[in-house]
């Protein structure tokens, strides 16, 4: 008997507030959203890769990227993305969702597949399994995986009212204490100030100074951008002034 349905789903839009077109911007010499698409498709856990954009006109040119690569796509509500998961959830018959951003090009696929590892064999089982939540991170900004049950997306989508938990789609299952079983998984050390993602013209320039190192492989490890960080300290220079946005934050 094969296992439960793994599907990820990468949300993608272009009209972000402060970079947009970020998802299709140039990441030594392939666009972000290719990134994050060809990256994920390495985990060995994940069964299906899915991006998630709107139906806004802007988003066409998603779609059309996505079609001529052949790459799995739906499009959906323009700002109620739990909306657009439970959708994209569906349509491809996923028993347990990943939910990654397009804006994360470094997204690790052994990481991921450690985060669906802990998902599955949970005991007792958990509805969500995070490597972040509001109480703190431990692993850098941009590596953010958020693995949950259909089950708990469904009731979340039915329950679900207030913006910030249509937009950021996972924050009814955490934002009461009790209501599901959450799950943050943690590292040590402590990485959690580093950050990888892509939401400010500095963090482009920063992702693009680190991928330019690795000379356009797509394999290397999030430990690998560690120990470069490390040993060239200006690559976190870059985007060091760069606020966060948090979870409770529309639009």
């Amino acid at each position: 008997m094969s296992g439960p349905r793994v599907v990820a789903i990468i949300q993608a839009r272009m009209r972000s507030t402060r970079l947009p077109g970020k998802v299709l911007a140039d990441i030594a010499g392939r666009p972000m959203l290719a990134w994050i698409v060809e990256r994920t498709c390495r985990a060995r856990r994940v069964d299906t890769v899915v991006v998630a954009t709107t139906t806004d006109s802007s988003d066409d040119a998603v779609a059309e990227f996505c079609a001529a690569h052949g790459y799995e796509y739906v499009r959906g509500h323009p700002t109620d993305v739990l909306d657009r998961y439970i959708q994209a959830a569906r349509e491809f018959e996923a028993d347990v969702i990943v939910r990654l951003t397009g804006d994360c090009p470094l997204s690790d696929p052994g990481l991921i597949d450690q985060a669906v590892e802990a998902f599955l064999t949970a005991d007792p089982p958990a509805d969500l399994i995070a490597n972040r939540l509001p109480d703190g991170r431990t692993f850098p900004i941009g590596l953010d995986i958020e693995v949950c049950s259909r089950a708990a997306l469904e009731r979340a989508w039915r329950e679900a009212q207030e913006p910030h938990q249509r937009e950021h789609v996972m924050p009814y299952l955490y934002d009461v204490p009790g209501r599901f079983r959450v799950v943050r998984l943690n590292h040590d050390p402590d990485y959690g100030s580093l950050r990888w993602t892509v939401d400010t013209a500095e963090d482009l320039e920063a992702v693009r100074r680190i991928a330019g190192h690795f000379n356009g492989r797509l394999d290397f490890s999030w430990r690998e951008v560690v120990d470069l960080v490390r040993a060239d300290p200006s690559l976190m220079e870059i985007n060091a002034a760069v606020q966060h946005k948090g979870f409770r934050d529309v639009g």
